[in-house]
């Protein structure tokens, strides 16, 4: 019976994250052991859970039937240890997060790491990442993101905000005709972030116009390396206020139309609907509201 409890705890990992892969990194063990307990649930009740294929893993009948019991189970485990947890006096577990890497430094981390103080008996993992990941493939139990939100099967909350800039380098603006119309931006090289839409929208009071940069020789992955770039003169580009107000204040960067605004970005938290720590992620939540 311990082994078909493991075993099933294991297999609703797998049906969760698409790929034994991907469940081997959430649940931090090997390829190989979470393919064995699966496959040794298959063998002890002579079933197949999964049609497996080079290039997908699916249920079977078998395994959509299982699939409920095991979650459940997990569920109903993951309530007993959190009532454990507050007859402790505190919560206990891990929480493993991801983050775009430029908020290091932003009221939402020193939340994150005020939270982790306050619990001692929470682990915290904080990866910065300013691509998107899948969280559940790649086992993240919340997602700071930013922007609006696509459907998905992720739920979503707003945990704050942040504010973008239209900036280029004196260097790069002394060798065009400076812009002075959001028209004179076609004629301009934009860095690009390639986990960002190219399209964006510029605000002047009542009047809103679409940009679609149309010239561009760098393509960047993070907003550091925006930054980057945009210092060496490569280009205009909007970036986060927080990352270049010390670059405004000594001339290495100049405000591109300022008498136009970018929308603001919202900040929000992301998080699998079916969380196996769904407690300490709405515990987290509460936190960085309440310190916002």
């Amino acid at each position: 019976m311990i082994d078909d409890l493991r075993a099933l705890a294991i297999f609703a990992k797998v049906a969760e994250a698409g790929s034994f892969s991907a469940a081997s990194r959430a649940l931090r063990l090997s390829t190989s052991v979470v393919s064995h307990h699966v496959k040794g649930l298959e063998t002890r009740h002579g079933v197949s859970l999964f049609h497996r294929s080079t290039r997908a893993l699916s249920l079977t009948g078998d395994g959509e039937r299982l699939l409920a019991s095991a979650n459940r189970m997990v569920a109903a485990a993951e309530e007993g240890l959190d009532a454990i947890a507050d007859v402790s006096g505190g919560p206990t577990g891990a929480l493993r997060l991801t983050a775009p890497a430029f908020l290091v430094g932003s009221p939402q981390e020193a939340a994150v790491w005020r939270f982790a103080r306050r619990h001692p008996n929470v682990a915290v993992t904080l990866h910065g990442n300013d691509k998107q990941v899948n969280l559940v493939a790649e086992g993240y139990d919340m997602a700071i993101r930013l922007g609006l939100m696509s459907n998905s099967s992720l739920r979503s909350r707003k945990i704050g905000t942040f504010e973008r800039t239209l900036v280029a380098a004196p260097s790069y603006l002394e060798t065009i005709k400076k812009p002075v119309t959001p028209e004179d931006l076609a004629h301009c090289n934009f860095v690009l972030m390639d986990m960002l839409p190219e399209k964006f929208l510029l605000k002047r009071g009542a009047e809103e116009i679409t940009v679609q940069p149309e010239q561009s020789r760098v393509v960047v992955n993070s907003v550091g390396g925006a930054r980057s770039a945009v210092l060496a003169g490569l280009g205009i580009q909007k970036l986060p206020l927080s990352e270049i107000e010390e670059d405004l204040a000594a001339g290495r960067l100049v405000k591109v139309l300022p008498d136009w605004t970018l929308p603001t970005f919202n900040i929000y938290a992301v998080w699998p609907a079916s969380s196996r720590r769904s407690s300490l992620v709405r515990l987290l939540l509460e936190f960085i509201l309440e310190e916002d």
